[in-house]
């Protein structure tokens, strides 16, 4: 297995007890203990932090549209993009009939990985960690659906005439091919937020979304 410890710190989370990790990364065509019972888990911690982010940031929304806007947060298909974002494959344990078939670029495959992965997070360090990496990967996505999240920030100052914001990268971690960048956006030349994400532009939407958040639980004081 490639060394975990690389997949930590993309994460952003060390885990106390690795077994919960390796046990989420055990695809079932190995046999014993495997990760579906994990992804059962996952699925739910999942769903309830977007769901628990969509309640917060979308006060007007009505049950049926916030069910539908989690739907598409959670589909297979964007936590598959966000699995490969992570080369999250390459950690899999299958068997080489598996591997040999695709079963690392496998979108059903991946999802079920990432949720494992949440669920281990969870089991490991709790529902604030599980939160966390949530928002770490897929936290840009919550307005993405009905508006880009930096475009909404724009639209939300400029509503309230206020300057265009900008944003600065602040921090690069890990290996070449698994960056996780911070970004800092800034109004005025002042900090209002910043947000993290394994390329720039996710880290700038992350920073964004936090920023409106912010602004508005601030009551347009920023």
């Amino acid at each position: 297995m490639t060394d975990l410890s690389k997949l930590e710190k993309t994460l952003g989370y060390r885990f106390q007890n690795r077994q919960y990790l390796i046990t989420a990364l055990t695809h079932p065509s190995m046999g014993g203990e495997h990760n579906q019972r994990m992804e059962f888990l996952g699925d739910a911690v999942l769903e309830m932090c977007v769901s628990e982010k969509i309640y917060e940031m979308h006060p007007e929304m009505k049950e049926g549209a916030m069910t539908r806007l989690r739907q598409k947060l959670v589909r297979e298909g964007r936590l598959a993009e966000v699995a490969k974002g992570m080369q999250l494959g390459e950690y899999l344990l299958m068997d080489r009939g598996c591997a040999a078939g695709g079963g690392r670029e496998n979108p059903s495959v991946l999802c079920d990985a990432f949720e494992a992965v949440l669920a281990a997070v969870y089991l490991d360090g709790g529902m604030e960690k599980a939160r966390q990496m949530v928002m770490r990967f897929i936290g840009d996505c919550t307005e993405k659906d009905e508006m880009d999240a930096k475009s909404a920030l724009q639209e939300y100052l400029q509503g309230r005439k206020k300057p265009l914001p900008d944003y600065l990268v602040i921090g690069e971690e890990g290996l070449p091919h698994e960056r996780v960048f911070t970004v800092s956006v800034q109004l005025e030349g002042r900090e209002i937020a910043s947000g993290s994400g394994t390329s720039k532009k996710r880290a700038e939407q992350n920073a964004a979304m936090a920023a409106l958040q912010k602004i508005k639980g601030l009551g347009e004081k920023a």
